[in-house]
């Protein structure tokens, strides 16, 4: 066997030789004539890499790394992830606490439009409304069948500022609420008040008032019927009546349906559709700031004319 040899400070071994042109010793590897050399790591890639060895110690003593039975390490500097996520949701909860203290003391009435404060109660009713309002309104508030869109200017309750917050504050037909909204439709198919024929022609009238159909035979004599039977709640003219929960039955709004099956179904069984009460579960500012995106959708009104006084000092 051939003995090393060293040659330019560079130790051969067997199979081992200096190459020629570089001057480097080659591994041993050879195939199909071609060689690899033994080429050392430049000294600043050494450096850095036991840089990088010492940082990894020093960082396993400073900070939470291995891993025990039921807990970790808590390194020398007692830093963890939940204690910062801790420190930076403290300083978010200290710089809302004084836009909430001035929604606390605002009337939502006061809500100056595009003022700061507004803004703010805007923004903070898109996050309360992600959570709470969502499940039935959609993310978009565009509603499904049966719970409204709160995007249109179509409002069972009223739609301006302090009606919202009055209706998101109390519910829709929620026992125990004295405030609450609260409205009945009769079944009149069901409760035997008008016939299947009769329901027919009433809901042949309602498409005609709201420009579906053409008038007929049926239409009419569902006028006469409505007239006996809907005008106390809808008016004469079918345009409803806020102060009962009654809707407009002339426009394209529906919020069950306007189809045919749809209106037959509803005035042969009613609705009685239901919203919570959020006073027993949100607090008061939530609900000021749930109004205040509810309104901004599109559909919000103006107040009328009856500014509440401005409290004194």
């Amino acid at each position: 066997m051939p003995e090393d040899q060293v040659i330019g400070g560079q130790t051969t071994g067997p199979g081992k030789r200096i190459d020629e042109k570089t001057g480097t010793v080659t591994v041993g590897h050879e195939w199909d004539g071609i060689e690899e050399l033994d080429t050392p790591m430049p000294r600043w890639w050494l450096w850095t890499l036991y840089a990088t060895i010492v940082f990894a110690i020093g960082y396993m003593i400073a900070y939470p790394a291995w891993p025990l039975v039921d807990s970790a390490t808590k390194g020398v500097l007692g830093w963890t992830s939940h204690g910062e996520l801790e420190q930076a949701l403290a300083a978010d909860r200290t710089a809302k606490e004084a836009v909430r203290q001035q929604l606390a003391a605002t009337p939502v009435e006061r809500l100056e439009p595009n003022s700061p404060l507004m803004r703010a109660a805007v923004e903070g009713g898109r996050s309360a409304f992600k959570v709470h309002c969502v499940q039935c309104h959609g993310s978009g508030a565009a509603g499904f069948a049966g719970y409204p869109n709160l995007n249109d200017d179509d409002w069972l309750w009223g739609g301006n500022i302090r009606e919202i917050l009055t209706t998101i504050t109390n519910g829709i037909r929620q026992p125990g609420n004295d405030d609450t909204h609260l409205s009945m439709m009769p079944a009149f198919g069901r409760d035997g008040i008008l016939t299947t024929d009769q329901v027919r022609d009433v809901v042949a009238h309602v498409r005609v008032i709201s420009g579906q159909d053409q008038a007929t035979e049926a239409s009419a004599r569902g006028a006469a019927l409505f007239g006996e039977n809907c005008t106390a709640c809808h008016g004469a003219d079918g345009k409803g009546d806020r102060n009962q929960g009654a809707p407009n039955l002339t426009d394209a709004i529906w919020l069950y349906g306007g189809d045919v099956p749809t209106l037959i179904q509803t005035v042969t069984n009613a609705r009685a559709g239901v919203m919570p009460a959020w006073n027993t579960r949100l607090d008061e500012v939530t609900l000021k700031m749930l109004a205040a995106y509810v309104h901004s959708l599109g559909g919000g009104e103006a107040l009328p004319f009856d500014p509440v006084p401005v409290p004194t000092q």
